[in-house]
């Protein structure tokens, strides 16, 4: 390994590889800890060196060392992930990709970058030009463009555009982990090989995303006192069309208590939706709002959008981390409800779980289907309880997506994790790129 390092010092220069310890821990974790099981799974691992390259001949060069030492390889964006995607389990080499930020290209309905990129950077410059991303994560302040294709999936923006792999990533450059690193344009269907994939892969070096033209988004805080009427409005709001949405974000009492720096805006006992809504379209909404007895009880102009902290920040995966700095015991799941019965889902849920499930709904659409999305607070007693409540959801047809795991397969993307490996296989023959995210056999048995 010394001579590893050596070399790596020699290729980059004393001030790009980093063998100090507190920085090394620092930088192998996210935000994992919003799991328990998580936490004492993940907590200690620690990369033996940190790099930071400069551009693609670095990454390659970093990337043909490492296997030539047999070394394993991890790639950091910013860290904002909740699945320990970025944690080395084995130690080794991480690269840390947030000095390669520049923004290559913008054209017409597409933006060029490079992987460390700030999604806000990105958001901030191309509204500039009358245009912005189709979706954002809630994270947006911190996380980077490569980093959220590669641990992402939905965000602001899922509503009217769907999923990262719904055409809203139109190419990723991937370099391969070979002693001679191969560079993959990879475009259409092929993309699904490196989307969410924890970069086990291939190491992502620029990434081109679709742009759409810049709307003028108004926030708003919904308020209603019936839980079923919140979830009505919110369906209806998002089945329609005629008026453009950005995210539509349902929470159930007492999780906006959970939002202290909103707490002056926040009634008591009420349940809320979070929107963004194009701001030519909001009287469009009072008759919604009517027929469901609700009101805007805060409202931020677009005038505002993105400067300072906005509303966006408290739906998503944001939610759970407000709930757990008011409240250490909360912890979270995510899971698909269905469109035609998940009113009946959500009864039996808190029949079963009266005051250990609060219904978070941040609505999306996946291949342009209308979905129930949820990330529900959960408050964690044991590891046993916790797995009761997935097993029960699942067993009245929800489908959940585990949070509470490092391993691809077991976090939802077991459709596509065949071909993930055959990809893995091809691209990263020594097994080296974030080794350990993957439970399943790499390479298929001899016959």
């Amino acid at each position: 390994m010394n001579r590893l390092f050596g070399e790596l010092i020699a290729l980059l220069g004393d001030d790009r590889v980093v063998l100090e310890l507190a920085s090394r821990e620092q930088l192998s974790k996210d935000f994992y800890w919003y799991s328990p099981i998580l936490t004492e799974l993940l907590d200690g691992k620690t990369a033996d060196v940190i790099v930071y390259p400069l551009n693609e001949e670095e990454v390659k060069r970093v990337l043909s060392l490492a296997v030539q030492h047999e070394v394993p390889v991890t790639v950091r964006g910013a860290g904002t992930g909740n699945y320990g995607q970025i944690v080395p389990l084995q130690g080794g080499v991480l690269v840390d990709v947030s000095r390669m930020n520049r923004i290559l290209d913008i054209g017409e309905g597409y933006v060029r970058v490079e992987p460390g990129v700030k999604i806000s950077t990105l958001e901030k410059t191309l509204r500039e030009q009358r245009q912005e991303l189709c979706i954002i994560p809630s994270t947006y302040a911190k996380s980077t463009a490569a980093g959220f294709v590669s641990g992402g999936s939905g965000g602001i923006g899922s509503i009217s555009w769907g999923l990262l792999w719904d055409g809203n990533v139109i190419e990723a450059t991937i370099i391969t982990a070979e002693a001679e690193p191969r560079v993959i344009r990879s475009r259409g269907d092929d993309l699904l090989n490196y989307i969410h994939s924890y970069g086990t892969t291939g190491v992502i070096t620029e990434v081109i995303y679709r742009a759409v033209p810049r709307v003028e988004w108004a926030q708003c805080i919904a308020s209603f006192a019936d839980l079923e009427d919140s979830l009505r409005f919110s369906e209806t709001l998002a089945q329609d069309e005629s008026i453009p949405k950005r995210s539509v974000s349902t929470c159930e009492w007492p999780i906006p208590s959970y939002f202290r720096p909103l707490k002056k805006v926040i009634q008591d006992q009420k349940h809320v939706v979070i929107l963004e809504v194009d701001e030519a379209s909001l009287e469009r909404l009072q008759p919604l709002l009517e027929r469901y007895n609700g009101t805007i009880t805060h409202a931020i102009p677009a005038a505002n959008y993105m400067k300072g902290q906005g509303l966006a920040e408290y739906t998503w995966n944001h939610t759970t981390l407000w709930a757990l700095k008011a409240d250490e015991s909360m912890t979270y799941l995510q899971g698909s409800f269905s469109l035609d019965r998940y009113m009946e889902q959500i009864g039996l849920i808190k029949a079963k779980f009266p005051d250990e499930f609060y219904n978070h709904f941040d609505w999306m659409r996946s291949g342009g289907e209308l979905i129930p999305q949820q990330i529900p607070l959960v408050r964690f007693t044991t590891k046993e309880r916790l797995y009761e409540m997935i097993d029960f959801c699942e067993s009245i047809g929800v489908k959940i997506f585990n949070p509470h795991t490092y391993l691809l397969e077991e976090g939802g993307w077991e459709a596509h994790i065949q071909r993930v490996i055959r990809t893995k296989n091809q691209n990263d023959p020594k097994g080296l790129l974030n080794p350990g995210k993957i439970g399943l056999p790499l390479k298929a048995p001899s016959v």
